[in-house]
């Protein structure tokens, strides 16, 4: 009997971690489908769309904020500056997120599922806000006076006329799930990892605020509005212990954590390097 079961027990692991993959990738896969679909039912609203965007701009006014335009003629200084901005818009937001979440889910699958509820939670807001006010991007708004930077100099994700993108809802500029997901991946790479430069990762959504405002696909509200729901999103999802990923270099010893575990190791056996502590003290 045991020459049958022994053989078997081997490919469990390997088994169990397909399956886990497959879960994930049709749990994401499936989420960002709803939220496209859900997405797209308010790309008719266009009056309200540029409503919303006329009481946005001048709220901003109200609250002086620094016009979008401020960095939009940075931007402009010259061709290559503003071509490397629109393709970091266009390139760089669904590339960087995946790798930061694959990187995750191998390395540290604690913070790799914390990471994935903030977002879901996140984005589900997210859309609740796009289908309930609809907004123009500046870049559509007259009142702003600012140039399409992706029509003039390319690339461009977006049909000129929001009326024949059928592939992506023009009008849903607030929240910039451009900004949140760009924050989000600072805070978690910084949440997962020990090196002393984690907190340059932030220099990723300081980059994406002034990529989507200077080429006027968004208002600086509506990065502010992600931030606050991000912070909320943070808050209701409760953050992975220092000790939750085994190999994550800021918690404890991943051994002791083996003693503790109670499918791990006998209890009372010494660990190897407790073992190896243990023959150096003898000595």
């Amino acid at each position: 009997m045991t020459s049958h079961t022994t053989p078997a027990e081997p490919a469990a692991g390997p088994r169990a971690a397909r399956r886990r993959l497959i879960r994930e990738l049709l749990l994401v896969a499936g989420f960002f489908a709803v939220y496209k679909a859900g997405r797209l039912l308010s790309t008719d609203r266009t009056e309200e769309a540029f409503r919303n965007a006329g009481r946005i701009w001048d709220a901003e006014r109200a609250l002086h904020l620094p016009g979008e335009g401020l960095l939009q003629r940075l931007l402009l200084h010259g061709d290559a500056l503003v071509t490397t901005a629109n393709t970091y818009y266009a390139g760089v937001h669904f590339p960087a997120t995946a790798l930061f979440l694959i990187w995750l889910y191998v390395r540290r699958p604690a913070h790799y599922l914390w990471t994935r509820r903030v977002l879901a939670g996140l984005t589900a807001a997210a859309l609740v806000l796009h289908l309930a006010f609809p907004l123009a991007p500046p870049r559509l708004l007259d009142a702003a006076q600012l140039i399409d930077t992706a029509q003039v100099y390319g690339p461009s994700v977006y049909r000129a006329a929001p009326a024949e993108d059928t592939l992506a809802n023009q009008f849903a500029a607030m929240p910039s799930l451009h900004f949140g997901w760009a924050l989000m991946l600072a805070l978690g790479m910084i949440a997962a990892t020990s090196s002393r430069w984690r907190f340059l990762w932030l220099l990723h959504p300081l980059l994406t605020l002034v990529v989507i405002v200077g080429t006027a696909n968004h208002y600086w509200l509506d990065a502010v509005v992600a931030a606050v729901l991000l912070g909320a999103a943070l808050l209701l999802v409760p953050r992975p212990r220092a000790d939750d990923d085994p190999d994550d270099e800021t918690g404890p010893d991943p051994e002791a954590a083996r003693e503790n575990d109670p499918d791990g190791p006998v209890r009372g056996l010494p660990s190897p390097r407790s073992a190896d502590a243990a023959v150096g003290a003898g000595q």
